[in-house]
């Protein structure tokens, strides 16, 4: 596109994501939903059919992802009435929004919270693609969304909203001086683990010392569909098996099942910033921790009805099973400025699910009564 104005340096807030549509860098098959602007990400909304693909694919430059579609395709699903989305299996959807951003404007998409916590893989996938879930500066095409239901069977529709994208300008992560000057001025951990240095680190709580004892789930196999657009219409023990201490505070990781667990320490993200959970390190254990990796603006806010939020973890082991500790370091915050004050806070007025958290599964099942 035509550049009509200049983008400031940072992650967009609300307000800029706003104004990028309206200058037609985000092309909307249908208007913003009133709740799909984040206060720093938009979420991106499933268009009307899913194509049911042989394997997950990146395009490489030379193709579009139509092309592979093409080429890959077994069968289509009407999304416009529902359709049910099956375990192990890999879909690709085209989304509402196409892009055409200018010239200095890149993006990168991660998975909503919520779907993350049902174990749904999705990843963001661009024309002449070389990596999933980024898009480069000046991208100009359509939008898919590679999805795989790795321990539920899933329901979604046209609009649903499983995957959310962050626009940025320019250099935005913090160096390590300026994390350590923003947790001095801010307090970006409570109980910290260790010190504060390339973003923060967040380790296990195996204790469940607030929780009478819990200290996570592991899925169940075998259960019934999940809509993902119904919230707080599941019953907890259907899918979920608690995991309660039992005196001892490690606990063994079997391969290939998905555990929701919680971290340690309560974080904190300032109003003018935003943070992002660093992909798996393979040098902290053979499992993976967190799909779902974006922190939107106040979170964990004491302004925005926080005070301190404990970070919910999707955790899968690997091929061999893996012994945890409690406070054993499982990942890294890394904090990114925004591009200009924002208009709205994360949990500020905007029924955000997560606020205030401490260990919770995703918004479809109801309360659990230990937590």
């Amino acid at each position: 596109m035509t550049n009509q104005q200049s983008w400031p340096q940072g992650i967009f807030t609300a307000r800029l994501i706003e104004e990028l549509a309206a200058q037609g860098a985000i092309t909307l098959a249908r208007p913003f939903d009133a709740d799909q602007v984040q206060p720093a990400s938009l979420d991106l909304r499933l268009g009307e059919v899913a194509y049911r693909v042989r394997s997950s694919f990146l395009p490489g430059p030379d193709h579009t992802v139509a092309e592979r579609i093409a080429e890959l395709t077994l069968h289509e699903l009407d999304l416009t009435d529902g359709a049910v989305l099956e375990r192990n299996c890999v879909y690709l959807v085209p989304l509402l929004e196409t892009l055409d951003l200018p010239a200095e404007v890149s993006a990168a998409a991660n998975p909503k919270s919520s779907t993350g916590r049902l174990d749904v893989f999705t990843r963001v996938i661009g024309d002449r693609a070389r990596g999933f879930d980024i898009l480069p500066a000046g991208y100009s095409g359509p939008l898919f969304l590679e999805i795989s239901p790795r321990t539920f069977p899933v329901r979604v529709r046209t609009g649903s909203r499983l995957s959310q994208m962050r626009f940025r300008s320019g250099e935005t992560r913090l160096s390590v001086a300026e994390h350590k000057a923003l947790h001095a001025a801010e307090t970006l951990v409570f109980d910290a683990n260790e010190e504060v240095g390339e973003g923060v680190a967040l380790s296990i709580d195996l204790k469940g010392a607030e929780r009478n004892g819990l200290i996570g789930f592991r899925s169940k196999r075998h259960t019934a569909v999940i809509d993902v657009d119904k919230k707080d219409a599941l019953d907890v023990l259907d899918f979920w098996e608690p995991l309660i201490n039992r005196g001892s505070d490690e606990f063994i990781l079997d391969p290939d099942e998905f555990y929701i667990l919680v971290s340690r320490e309560s974080v904190h993200v300032p109003p003018d910033f935003a943070a992002e959970m660093v992909p798996f390190d393979p040098l902290v254990g053979e499992f993976r921790v967190h799909y779902a990796g974006f922190f939107d603006p106040g979170f964990g806010h004491s302004a925005a009805g926080g005070t301190g939020s404990r970070a919910v973890l999707e955790v899968r082991s690997r091929e061999v099973p893996f012994l945890l500790g409690h406070g054993q370091t499982i990942g890294r915050l890394v904090y990114e400025r925004l591009a200009e004050s924002p208009d709205r806070l994360y949990g500020a007025g905007l029924g955000s699910n997560y606020q205030a958290q401490t260990l919770k599964l995703s918004k479809h099942f109801r309360p659990y009564p230990a937590v």
